[in-house]
């Protein structure tokens, strides 16, 4: 494990900030197109240093990278998983987000309500990092559920899996389009009495949201060899933590990027718990 996130070694100090309001703005697009990358840490420099001209970082307080730490709810037989592995026309993710750098944490509900549409919901919730949802909690749930057509024992839900990361956010204002870089990657399950760890250090999962157009960091990213791939934070540290659920639609991801990794147990890592 290094000493130091490796989010902390990208080179974003290069671009000219943006503050988040102003981002939200410029960046706010009615129909996007998300596409996501499996790229090795090492090759980011590179991308960075050739990204489009007047591309922009994301900055709050001086800082440009930022510590995630996601906690995913399920039900007993894995419904989520499985409605989104086997690519159900009506699925649903449950999470709690704790931005580490701020200290709010959100529960966010994302449905997929037909072929097209994602909505994402999200109320203030405290952090539920091994503990269940509050009352008012699994009401908002229930609500976003019910309201997306989707019958699920809310009740029934437990923490399953945490995620945590550290994401830098670019803006390309000639499309409008974001760029996340996601590195310090690492998963826990919160499911098996020994909480078995995967860490993939030496990888990065880097999304872009655009217009139907492919973005200018797409076409980076497409010469020199990378493709989108079909890839969920919650999906494959499920899949690869947990062998006995199928692995459905993360096979091809799993395969070339995240199995052949040593398991460690123990608990979640410090850094992973608090940073900064």
């Amino acid at each position: 494990m290094t000493s130091a996130p490796a989010a902390a070694l990208l080179p974003v100090g290069r671009f000219d900030p943006i503050g988040l309001d102003d981002l939200v703005e410029e960046a706010s697009l009615l129909a996007r197109v998300d596409r996501k990358y499996v790229v090795r840490t090492a090759e980011l420099a590179g991308l960075l240093a050739a990204a489009p001209a007047g591309t922009r970082a994301l900055e709050i307080r001086g800082v440009r990278d930022f510590g995630y730490r996601s906690t995913y709810f399920d039900t007993p037989d894995r419904t989520s998983y499985l409605l989104a592995g086997r690519r159900r026309r009506r699925r649903f993710k449950v999470r709690t987000r704790a931005y580490l750098d701020t200290g709010t944490s959100w529960l966010e509900v994302k449905t997929r309500r037909g072929r097209d549409l994602t909505v994402k919901e999200r109320v203030a919730h405290h952090d539920a990092l091994d503990g269940p949802l509050t009352h008012d909690g699994r009401a908002f749930v229930a609500g976003r559920l019910a309201a997306a057509g989707i019958t699920v024992d809310v009740a029934a839900l437990e923490p399953v899996l945490v995620t945590a990361y550290r994401r830098s956010t670019l803006y390309l204002p000639e499309a409008r389009s974001r760029v996340t870089i996601d590195t310090d990657v690492g998963w826990t399950s919160l499911t098996s009495v020994d909480r078995p760890v995967l860490e993939r250090p030496t990888l990065a999962i880097v999304e872009t949201k655009s217009g139907s157009s492919p973005s200018a960091f797409d076409r980076l990213l497409w010469s020199r060899g990378h493709r989108p791939c079909r890839i969920s934070k919650y999906g494959v540290g499920m899949a690869a933590l947990h062998p006995e659920l199928p692995r459905l639609k993360w096979h091809r991801v799993l395969d070339q990027h995240l199995l052949h990794v040593p398991r460690t147990a123990g608990t979640f890592p410090s850094h992973r718990l608090c940073t900064r």
